[in-house]
């Protein structure tokens, strides 16, 4: 596509960014927004938000805090939890540009809370709760990925108060908690001025990501609250319900936050993680109903399109990809597949020809993985849904944990395990990565008592 003056600058500012975040760094996770302060050298801690569990411990969500440096004394251990009113369905969490603060969500009721990891990188304390997402957004509910730009969190809407099936939109805060702006999902009946490129225009939503050099924004389709809060078995069971999903990625303006084309990609693509070098103008997402990797790409005519390049496990035995990861060199992507517990490492270094050489078995079931940006530490975690999740487990397979492993390029290796259930923390989902290294860098230099 030829360079125009706008692109040049898009191109221009979204490096100064990267260049102030401290990249190319050598840990951070690969999945983060590129806006995002990167932490340089090991990482200290992952965050993990998990779901409380009636009977178990206090019962209510936390936030979870692992120490993941192997030169601690508490390598391995959890060192810190604070808990939050209620159960709310946590799901996804994610830092703000300045990564002072952690924003986490409740699919359930569209409670955010956020943390405040700048004070004490060793021990979260909660900053403020959000309860205004539905009613100032106009409807839109169910918060799901919180991915940070310049000043301001966007928010993606699973669900809305109204029907609360699919039919959802984005929500923009700034960093102070205050509400922006809302973006509908694109429909068959509102466009929105995008394109429509194939057979749907569900107005669905899940995840998102940016492409600043193009100015282009990704957004992928789940389902909404009246399927996610249902039993996972009744759901599968019920034909009306499985027809509630989406078949859709958009392509939107990333600046004006309009959408430009809507994407046939059928069967529920679900996480979408965009490739890091600088010519690589493509994303990748994984269908959770149909267990395929797509590509959503932009073609040398400047169009941006969508293709199947991969299967994932034996479709037929619905794996149900779900987290995924791409390295920072663009050369491999991990897919985790929930339903078999299973961990797949795929080559794609041409992405329209995904191979598949490497999987592990992690345990009776897997959700979350964090990629470190060096590649040489992942970290997994087991919750998908409190209704989803299963309730027991093989025998020696572990059920809801958060395991480390290190990653030699050809397999991997475990380091340790935290058994969720058996400290009475609850159900581990999202995780983020911290250190003492990125504060130690922007704080006073009287204020620096974190460290050790």
């Amino acid at each position: 596509m030829p360079s125009t003056p706008l692109m040049r600058v898009v191109h221009l500012f979204a490096g100064m960014l990267l260049g102030a975040a401290g990249v190319p760094a050598h840990a951070d996770e690969t999945c983060q927004s590129p806006y995002m302060a990167k932490i340089v050298g090991q990482e200290d801690f992952v965050y993990v938000w998990t779901l409380g569990v009636p009977g178990l411990g206090d019962e209510q969500d936390k936030l979870v805090t692992v120490d993941v440096n192997p030169a601690s004394p508490k390598y391995g251990r959890v060192v810190h939890q604070i808990s939050v009113p209620g159960r709310n369905e946590a799901h996804h969490a994610g830092f703000t540009d300045d990564r002072r603060y952690l924003w986490a969500g409740g699919l359930d009721n569209s409670r955010i809370f956020i943390f405040d990891m700048f004070t004490d990188p060793a021990a979260p304390r909660l900053h403020k709760t959000l309860g205004d997402f539905s009613s100032s957004s106009g409807g839109i509910a169910g918060p799901h990925t919180f991915y940070a730009l310049p000043g301001r969190m966007l928010i993606t809407g699973l669900s809305n108060a109204q029907d609360r099936h699919g039919r959802t939109g984005m929500v923009e805060y700034n960093n102070a908690g205050e509400y922006v702006a809302s973006y509908w999902m694109p429909t068959e009946e509102n466009l929105g001025g995008a394109t429509k490129a194939g057979r749907f225009a569900d107005g669905y939503g899940y995840d998102v990501r940016a492409l600043p050099r193009r100015n282009v924004m990704v957004t992928s389709s789940f389902t909404g609250w009246n399927n996610y809060m249902m039993n996972l078995g009744r759901l599968m069971a019920d034909k009306e319900a499985m027809a509630r999903f989406g078949n859709t990625a958009v392509v939107w303006n990333l600046h004006t936050r309009q959408p430009k084309t809507v994407l046939d990609v059928p069967g529920a693509p679900l996480e979408i993680r965009c490739a890091w070098g600088s010519y690589n103008n493509y994303c990748f997402t994984t269908t959770a109903l149909t267990s395929k990797i797509w590509l959503i790409y932009e073609d040398r005519k400047g169009q941006w399109r969508g293709k199947a390049v991969a299967d994932i496990g034996d479709p037929k035995k619905t794996p149900l990809p779900v987290d995924i990861s791409i390295s920072a060199d663009d050369a491999l992507l991990w897919v985790n597949t929930w339903n078999d517990g299973m961990t797949h490492v795929f080559d794609v270094k041409d992405p329209y020809g995904p191979m598949e050489i490497y999987t592990e078995k992690i345990g009776a079931q897997v959700n979350m993985l964090s990629e470190s940006w060096d590649g040489r530490r992942i970290y997994f975690t087991s919750s998908l849904l409190a209704n989803w999740d299963k309730t027991g487990a093989p025998k020696g397979e572990d059920l809801q944990f958060f395991k480390a492993y290190t990653w030699d390029g050809k397999k991997l290796t475990h380091r340790f395990t935290v058994d969720f259930f058996g400290e009475k923390l609850g159900r581990p989902h999202q995780m983020n990565l911290g250190a003492y290294s990125l504060y130690a860098q922007r704080r006073p230099a009287d204020s620096l008592a974190v460290l050790r």
